[in-house]
């Protein structure tokens, strides 16, 4: 018991600050052979809490903590000893514990320790029943103790220990004899109580001292108040006269503040609403014949709107002179200025040379007119913001004047119709010729949405019409640019109707071309974008996009119209011979066509969506062969295997999954095609076997099949009788034939076919030799044919149809 107590205690309890007050070797009633042990433990350290715990031993006999209770939850100790003494005794927590001990001293030891420890720790809050030794023991307990001072006894500490015990030995004569101890703790009381009375009498004096300095303290302060008196009066004039030199010195300032605001105001007005007699000149002449003239012209309007922009205060909108210079201003500002620009752009309408460009298919050069235009860009921001009505009327000056310019887009002329014609009647010119045409408007669009924006004023018009507080990125790109693409589709306004009647005529010429004025954009509006040259034009993006649209449009059309026209192929005659059929042959030129066409396209997105629909097309028409009255096995074979070396070839990513169908439909079919053909050479043989092999599944013995009548020994023999040698090898090459008759030669399927015929032709003869051994054992029947004249007569067939 030592070296178990020694063991708990080093090994579990001393590690987790534990210590051991009582253990018990227990097992759950009714389980004997799994033997624990219940300690309980307290902290070392305080609050002291107790705990019930069970430990096991594992092989090694280290021992282990299993559970745990905390006392505070135990509510119910039941001994079961009130009548006779018992092993077993239930613990109550949440659950009921069931134990039985293995000493009935341990037992008694245990629950003792339990009763002692609800008494001292949990305020006999635990119930304890059939326990007749716990309850004698508390009675007696109560009698020499109440039950507040056992609930209020606590363990002395070990410092407290040793001071009573040194208080002890000082006293010990005097505890001796405790009458003249008490008579000497007498003695000392009166003592101290003599010390505190002159202590009390000592201080009255010093509160006397104490309160005397206070009056004295109170006294000086109402003296030195009435000095401070004195002098507040004698320094209230000087108060006086103080106040008032400030009120003057204020008067003074306001008056040469006034002065200085009023000259200010003065020199404002003289300056600020002057105008020279040049820039008047200017303004009144309108004279823009030549750059030096345009400059002074611009510099006067510069000078006019500094005037016009100055802010007059309301005090100064009544003087006379004010009011002058305002209306003389306002008269310059409506001078012949609008009326020479408008002379100006009326008097530069030639175009030279433009309908020639356009015959070749190229763009005209508009830069030197660009930089003749963009000189009177000031004027132009002027008139706007002078006169909103000049301003929209120069605007559509303006755009009647590059209109001018642009009407070769408008009026093409008849050898450039004839050359289109020409061109669409091969797709590879009709591609040069888009490609011309996009490469060309690039520049021509972004050079002219640059001249627009900056000769109008177009984004400093954005970026008026947005809050100061909001970012200047807040505004979405199309807002932004609403006004350019608004002007650019008036000055191209036939330029998109051209591009959709382009279309039109290639989607006539050919079916497919739709996917190379597909690729031609897509291409084109990536290397617009991926330009680093300069930014492409929001109009021609704008224009592109819908194009881009009107392309996918017609390839879809394209795409949706080839699984119409392959249903209305699907119909395959009754003596059909079998081949590739047309609309897999129409698959692989859309497949080759369209691969040639995407080859230098950047994205192929469309095209693999379009190819997997119509594979899935091509697939499901197949499908629809078997419920006609052909051949469907060897159409469907032929068909997916020629589809399978096709997508083989062509290595397609997005046709992955379709190769692998077509490779396992093609499988399934060459199967079922040789299954059905191959019981021709043997049916009778086949039958009978089948028969067999259908006794056997329904739970006949394969020993006693012989014994009935349709597959006795008599009957198999006669079927046997019927397939000689040479029947069998007629038999085959009857099938050969009419395997070659059905096949395509084209696939050059025979040999494949021909070749698995011979191994499933083998596989059955093995299989009916196999059943003749097992169901008709010691019978001494045997086919007329072995395993090598089978072998021979395949090799002797294909030989001599080589």
């Amino acid at each position: 018991m030592t070296s178990l107590w020694t063991s708990l205690e080093k090994e579990v309890f001393n590690p987790q600050n534990k210590r051991l007050l009582e253990t018990v070797h227990v097992w759950k009633t009714g389980k004997k052979k799994k033997m624990s042990i219940l300690c309980v433990v307290v902290d070392d350290f305080r609050p002291m809490k107790p705990f019930l715990v069970k430990v096991k031993a594992d092989r090694a006999e280290q021992y282990k903590i299993a559970n745990r209770w905390p006392l505070a939850e135990l509510k119910l100790v039941d001994g079961k000893t009130l009548n006779q003494a018992s092993l077993d005794f239930d613990l109550h927590f949440d659950k009921v514990y069931k134990w039985t001990a293995s000493r009935l001293d341990e037992k008694k030891a245990f629950i003792r320790c339990l009763w002692k420890l609800n008494h001292r720790f949990l305020s006999s809050s635990v119930t304890f029943v059939n326990v007749p030794s716990c309850t004698a023991e508390g009675n007696d307990t109560v009698e020499t103790g109440s039950p507040e001072g056992l609930s209020a006894y606590q363990e002395m500490s070990p410092k407290e220990a040793a001071d009573m015990l040194r208080l002890m030995e000082q006293y010990e004569p005097i505890v001796n004899n405790s009458v003249a101890f008490a008579e000497q703790l007498s003695s000392d009381l009166h003592v101290l109580d003599e010390a505190n009375l002159r202590a009390i009498i000592s201080s009255e004096n010093q509160v006397t001292q104490l309160m005397h300095s206070i009056d004295e303290a109170l006294a000086e302060v109402a003296r030195v108040e009435n000095t401070l008196q004195v002098y507040d009066e004698l320094l209230g004039s000087v108060k006086q006269q103080m106040d008032h030199i400030y009120q003057e010195n204020s008067l003074l300032h306001r008056i040469t503040s006034n002065k200085t605001k009023l000259m200010d105001e003065i020199l404002f007005l003289t300056t600020y609403l002057s105008l020279s007699k040049e820039h008047c000149e200017a303004l009144s002449q309108g004279d823009l014949s030549s750059p030096s003239r345009v400059k002074a012209c611009i510099a006067a309007t510069e000078a006019l709107s500094a005037c016009m922009d100055v802010q007059i205060q309301p005090g100064e909108t009544g003087n006379s002179r004010v009011i002058m210079r305002q209306l003389f201003f306002r008269a310059l500002d409506d001078c012949g200025l609008f009326n020479s620009f408008c002379y100006f752009f009326k008097g530069n309408t030639q175009v030279p040379g433009l309908m020639q460009q356009a015959a070749k298919l190229v763009a005209p050069s508009h830069r030197p007119h660009h930089e003749e235009l963009v000189h009177y860009t000031p004027l132009m921001a002027w008139l706007r913001n002078a006169n909103p009505m000049y301003g929209l009327c120069c605007w559509h000056l303006s755009l009647w004047w590059l209109r001018l310019h642009f009407r070769w887009t408008q009026t093409p002329s008849p050898m450039s119709s004839m050359s289109l014609k020409g061109l669409l009647m091969c797709l590879v010119f009709s591609e040069q010729m888009l490609e011309k045409v996009l490469k060309e408007l690039q520049p021509l669009c972004t050079a002219e949405q640059e001249f627009i924006e900056k000769f109008f004023l177009l984004n400093q018009d954005a970026a008026d019409m947005s809050s100061p507080e909001d970012p200047p990125c807040t505004k979405p790109r199309s807002q932004q640019d609403g006004p350019t693409i608004r002007l650019l589709s008036e000055i191209f306004s036939s330029l998109e109707p051209e591009l959709r009647s382009f279309l039109d005529v290639c989607n006539r010429v050919h079916p497919f071309s739709c996917l190379q004025v597909l690729v031609t954009l897509n291409d084109s509006v990536f290397e617009m974008w991926n330009s680093s040259s300069s930014l492409p034009s929001s109009f021609l993006n704008t224009v592109l996009g819908n194009m881009l649209l009107l392309a996918k449009s017609s390839f879809n059309k394209c795409i949706v119209s080839v699984p119409l026209s392959v249903m209305e192929e699907v119909k395959v005659s009754n003596k059909v011979r079998g081949g590739i059929l047309p609309f897999v042959i129409r698959f692989e030129e859309f497949v080759n066509f369209s691969e040639e066409v995407f080859r230098p396209a950047r994205r192929r997105g469309e095209l693999d969506k379009a190819l997997v629909r119509l594979a899935a097309w091509d697939f499901f028409s197949l499908c629809l062969i078997s419920n006609l009255k052909a051949n469907t096995d060897m159409i469907m074979m032929e068909n997916f295997h020629h589809i399978h070396c096709f997508l083989c070839q062509k290595k397609i990513g997005c046709l992955e999954g379709k190769k692998k169908e077509a490779k396992e439909r093609y499988s399934q079919h060459l199967q079922k095609y040789i299954i059905k053909y191959l019981g021709q050479p043997l049916e009778k043989l086949h039958h009978f076997f089948e028969g067999v092999k259908a006794r056997v599944a329904q739970g006949v013995k394969e020993e006693e099949v012989s014994f009935h009548l349709a597959y006795s020994k008599q009957e198999l023999r006669k079927v046997i009788e019927k397939y000689p040698s040479k029947e069998v090898k007629r038999a085959l090459e009857t099938l050969y034939r009419k395997i070659h008759k059905h096949l395509c030669p084209e696939e050059n399927l025979l040999p494949v076919v021909w070749q698995a015929m011979e191994q499933e032709f083998i596989r059955q003869y093995q299989e009916f030799e196999d059943l003749i051994r097992r169901c008709y054992a010691g019978s001494g029947i045997t086919m007329d044919f072995t395993m090598e004249d089978l072998l021979s007569y395949f090799n002797s067939i294909t030989l001599s149809n080589m």
